[in-house]
């Protein structure tokens, strides 16, 4: 019988502070980023997903666009954000090493992750995705996940979704061995 797990992406605060130093460094220099090099864009963070098991099946994604509430003194006493936007997540090869090298575009994995809510979607209306890639996606970190003990994501947010606004999280089954 398999039991679930469900594993959380959470924000490499401090890697996605080397990333924006690296473009700023590369700016302040007037200089080039390396031929192939992928710069970490303004609107986009890395997460990673730390795996506590490696035999792991994928089930599905949980991804939320919570409804966030704004607090404006002067036009409204208090404007709702109505969890709109869209989130694309790109996985990242196992072969990156963060602490050694530049990431590479060739170390983007495909598919990605497409995630999003547009403005004239009911407020109770499911997360649209492309169901077939992210099935694919899902499957190739688990097999990611056999010789990995963490796995490196970049998280572009679009559209108007913010990270304070997004819950993302993979579901896994994994083997019951005793």
């Amino acid at each position: 019988m398999a039991e679930e797990m469900d594993l959380e992406f959470t924000e490499d605060l401090q890697l996605t502070e080397v990333m924006r130093l690296r473009v700023q460094s590369l700016q302040q220099k007037g200089q080039k980023r390396q031929d192939g090099e992928r710069l970490l864009l303004p609107h986009e963070a890395v997460y990673r997903l730390d795996f506590s098991e490696q035999d792991l099946t994928f089930s599905h994604w949980n991804v939320t666009l919570k409804t966030v509430t704004q607090r404006h003194m002067v036009i409204s006493p208090s404007l709702t954000h109505k969890g709109l936007g869209r989130l694309s997540v790109t996985g990242i090869s196992q072969l990156w090493t963060p602490d050694l090298t530049n990431l590479m575009t060739r170390q983007l994995l495909e598919p990605t992750g497409q995630f999003w809510r547009s403005a004239g979607d009911p407020e109770d209306a499911p997360i649209k995705c492309l169901e077939a890639d992210i099935q694919e996606f899902g499957e190739r970190i688990a097999e990611l996940a056999k010789v990995r003990k963490v796995m490196y994501f970049l998280f572009a947010f679009k559209d108007g979704a913010e990270k304070d606004n997004i819950h993302c999280s993979l579901v896994f089954n994994k083997s019951a061995e005793a």
